[in-house]
């Protein structure tokens, strides 16, 4: 572990979906053929193994699905004057570093995956920020933070109701909590999280959960549902689709819901509803 990543401890490795993962397993199969050296099926592994594989080149290709996420979430942001956030499967510290410049009074990430928190604490930025630990058990003390982001994380969490009783846990009542994912439309057309690495096409195990089972799981663990968002992918996200030679899937691709987001608010009524 690098010296950077202080013992603190890190959640579950969060759900990113890669350039490849923009359209359905079958269209990616198809066109890896042309691609020497690697295996046309997809080799399915678990949350750790797929982020150790991912870590090194997770940052390297522009991805339209946080693209999307980005430029809409960043508008459900209240103002952080002041506040403290944790970036809650922090991966190699995307949202972090956002959270970073916008005025925070303390900002920490926090993942399952060394693998990702090596990269992470490369980045000058993030230095005393990151811990490793899993979401199921976090190493903070009750009613910290201000605000919580999660980002393409829940359908790696097996145990969500422990790991939101963790949640309500660590927040103020007040707290706001961002959470975003592949829509479960999306998942139902056949979109995965996959990824290609020096050896196969990678697909990350994953739990798709609908929108109403989410809002209702933060109910029972405390949390007030402020919205919840299905995102389409646009035109902001058009030139990432032409760069990558898939422009002529884009339109099709826009026609499905590409991103879940969430806004939550912590209860003052969340001690008396426990968990799920």
């Amino acid at each position: 572990m690098d010296a950077a990543v202080y013992r603190l401890a890190k959640a579950e490795s969060r759900e990113s979906v890669n350039q490849a993962s923009i359209t359905p397993v079958s269209d990616l199969i198809q066109s890896s053929k042309q691609d020497a050296g690697l295996t046309v099926a997809p080799v399915c592994v678990s949350v750790e193994e797929g982020y150790e594989r991912w870590a090194a080149t997770y940052d390297d290709a522009p991805n339209p699905l946080l693209h999307l996420e980005e430029r809409k979430v960043t508008a459900l942001l209240p103002d952080l004057g002041g506040k403290r956030t944790l970036d809650l499967a922090c991966g190699t510290g995307r949202w972090l570093e956002k959270l970073s410049g916008m005025g925070t009074r303390l900002q920490v990430g926090v993942d399952f995956s060394a693998a990702m928190l090596r990269v992470a604490g490369e980045k000058s930025a993030l230095h005393g920020r990151l811990a490793r630990a899993d979401c199921l058990s976090l190493p903070f003390q009750t009613s910290v933070f201000d605000l919580v982001v999660c980002s393409f994380a829940l359908s790696h969490i097996s145990d969500l109701g422990q790991a939101l009783s963790e949640l309500a846990r660590v927040t103020k009542t007040g707290a706001d909590v961002v959470v975003s994912d592949l829509h479960p439309e999306a998942f139902e057309q056949g979109w995965r999280t996959v990824f290609r690495d020096s050896r196969n096409i990678v697909r990350i195990e994953t739990t798709s959960r609908s929108a109403e089972e989410i809002v209702r799981a933060f109910y029972s663990a405390g949390f007030e549902c402020l919205t919840h968002l299905p995102l389409c992918l646009g035109e902001p996200e058009k030139p990432i689709f032409a760069r990558a030679g898939k422009g002529h899937l884009f339109a099709r691709a826009c026609q499905v819901p590409a991103v879940l987001v969430c806004h939550f608010r912590r209860s003052t009524q969340s001690e008396s509803r426990g968990g799920s």
